[in-house]
């Protein structure tokens, strides 16, 4: 019986509100008819069953709107409606182009390419897939019966006359996919359909996993693996047979929610960059440039407080010039040659340049309290690096120099031999680390610098262990227990770093992770779980080596980072362990480090 008493409800709401669970907020977009914002009931009643909240997000192409609307949700729900306008993908339409919506077609394709940027997870429905199918690059069927399969293939109905709960037809699902693991393994699904647009080509971040029997596209998921989904019939309307999805949409949303919440949380940093290497190409580190994977609008995108940027200095063979091997017409003086010292410091010029051009958003950091202070802040930090310790000039007081310049970390040589010690790639010059080596690892010590062996051969690791008076650090490299790369570090290397108090960081480079194929995510979670086998939760962290050939399938900028968060949620790790592998264990070396030369 309905009580008509607002009171007695109130008092049932604060009874159970202080226990109540989080849900997550699931963003409907709404149709628009004749003036008016509108949706269906099954569409946030499905929400709602599932365990999410449904609000409703009219079709408004304001930026500011849109942003603050996507800051507010854990999940996107693409309802369906009319048609797209062709105009969209550059087409012209076809004669049974039914009714376009134009009020909803720019904020619905706005919000799902934003959405996409911040990994929100997202569900599409009929003209939802369609709009996620050309938000992304792919294309769109303006009409079935004219632009469909051919060949002699039977067509079938797709806008059906019978109650909208009813099934009409049937769609075969690809094995392995989500939607096959959702519907306990079918390999058949019936459904409704309402429809005579449909995806013609789903784009490369999308894989197809149902068609209809006459070809047509009746599903698709991330190719890249994000949490994105989308199919072709109204599952709103099918009850339980359509819930699945539903509660799909809602558990993304809640692990997406519980990312984000702990990213406000702790600091994450990322160890190593190679973003200067970009400078020559006038990148815009303020915006969103497609040309470099880390940049303010990403790293805002992934939640990512702070990043290690360093100098990157190629090794000269013998009979080169070091000047030749670098471009210099970012340089506003355009030099003729430059020293290995005086290119690092260009670099790191540059680097303040920009962090003075945004200071508002952004700050170079040169301790671990320095992060806490900007993140406390609200902005970004940058920690300085360098890769290659030919920067040095083989000089041992300039050590000196690069400290007072805020650098963290000397990766003590790259790929080639130099006056310090022999690389992974080198010819065993010195046999291990020189005698200039051990003088500047010394330097290092004394001055508060991390050594980093990332890139040093076996000898030059043991020996460097061996000297430094403090942990050593690998700022980016896996494991070649899992991938035989010389790069790697065996298990015997992990175990007297862990030993030394020392950090390894897995790195996103495909080639250090797998041997053949393209590695994903799911490759660099197996590495740092064997580091994290070997060592100790104590001793990893990720060091991804963006714009130096790093990023893989799911972590392929600064912007899928969340990414790594979701993973690792799902492994059951807890929350003091991931704020251990986010730059906690980094961290704590850092301070060691820095602290040493006042005991001395």
């Amino acid at each position: 019986m309905q009580i008509f008493n607002l009171q007695s409800h109130l008092d049932n709401i604060y009874a159970t509100f202080p226990e109540a669970d989080h849900k997550p907020i699931i963003g409907i977009t709404a149709n628009f008819v004749d003036g008016d914002a509108a949706l269906r009931d099954r569409y946030y009643k499905q929400i709602v069953s599932a365990g999410g909240v449904p609000v409703i997000i009219p079709p408004i192409a304001d930026q500011t709107v849109i942003i603050n609307t996507l800051d507010g949700i854990d999940g996107l729900l693409l309802s369906g409606g009319g048609d797209l306008n062709p105009l969209w993908t550059g087409e012209e339409p076809v004669s049974a182009l039914g009714g376009i919506n134009a009020t909803r077609d720019l904020p619905e394709l706005l919000i799902t390419r934003l959405a996409y940027n911040r990994q929100i997870p997202i569900l599409g429905i009929c003209r939802g897939m369609q709009t996620l199918a050309v938000a992304l690059d792919g294309k769109v069927r303006q009409d079935i019966g004219s632009q469909g399969p051919s060949g002699g293939v039977v067509r079938i109905k797709h806008s059906q006359d019978a109650d909208r709960g009813e099934p009409t037809h049937s769609v075969i699902v690809q094995k392995g996919s989500w939607l096959y693991t959702l519907y306990n393994n079918e390999e058949r699904l019936l459904v409704n359909s309402f429809h005579h647009q449909a995806v013609a080509d789903t784009g490369k971040r999308f894989s197809v996993t149902a068609k209809s029997p006459d070809g047509i596209i009746e599903a698709m998921e991330s190719s890249e693996m994000k949490p994105m989904m989308a199919v072709q019939w109204h599952p709103e309307w099918m009850g339980d047979d359509g819930l699945p999805l539903f509660r799909w949409l809602v558990q993304q949303a809640n692990n997406y929610s519980v990312a984000k919440q702990l990213h406000q949380r702790i600091l994450t940093l990322d160890t190593h960059c190679d973003t200067p290497m970009f400078f020559p190409q006038g990148i815009h580190f303020e915006q969103r440039d497609p040309r470099i994977l880390v940049d303010l609008h990403k790293m805002t995108e992934g939640r990512q407080d702070a990043v290690t940027m360093v100098a990157y200095l190629p090794q000269p063979k013998l009979g080169e010039k070091f000047s030749s091997k670098v471009d210099l017409s970012w340089v506003g003086s355009q030099p003729q040659s430059v020293t290995p010292m005086q290119y690092a410091d260009l670099i790191f010029d540059r680097i303040e340049d920009i962090v003075r051009q945004n200071s508002n958003y952004v700050s170079i950091a040169r301790t671990p309290a320095d992060l806490y202070q900007d993140k406390r802040n609200g902005r970004k930090s940058i920690m300085l690096g360098i890769e290659n310790g030919l920067a040095l000039n083989h000089d041992v007081q300039n050590v000196k120099h690069f400290a007072q310049r805020g650098v963290v970390y000397i990766t003590l040589c790259h790929n080639g031999d130099n006056d310090i010690c022999d690389s992974a790639k080198g010819c065993n010059t010195h046999n291990g680390v020189s005698d200039f080596g051990e003088s500047v690892i010394e330097q290092m010590n004394l001055n508060g610098i991390m050594v980093d062996l990332s890139h040093a051969n076996e000898k030059s690791f043991f020996d460097a262990l061996n000297i430094s008076a403090t942990p050593i650090v690998c700022s980016h490299s896996n494991c070649r227990a899992l991938c035989d790369h010389p790069r790697n570090l065996t298990d015997e290397q992990l175990r007297r770093l862990a030993r030394r108090g020392g950090v390894a960081h897995i790195t996103l480079y495909n080639g250090f992770l797998r041997h053949d194929g393209q590695a994903t995510i799911l490759d660099a979670m197996a590495h740092l779980e064997h580091a994290i086998e070997v060592m100790g939760i104590d001793h990893v962290g990720l060091g991804t080596d963006f714009d130096g050939d790093g990023g893989i399938v799911g972590l392929r900028d600064s912007s899928e980072m969340l990414n790594f968060t979701m993973q690792l949620l799902r492994r059951k790790y807890s929350e003091r362990d991931i704020e251990k592998i986010w730059g906690g264990n980094w961290l704590r070396v850092m301070a060691e480090v820095q602290k040493f030369p006042e005991r001395q």
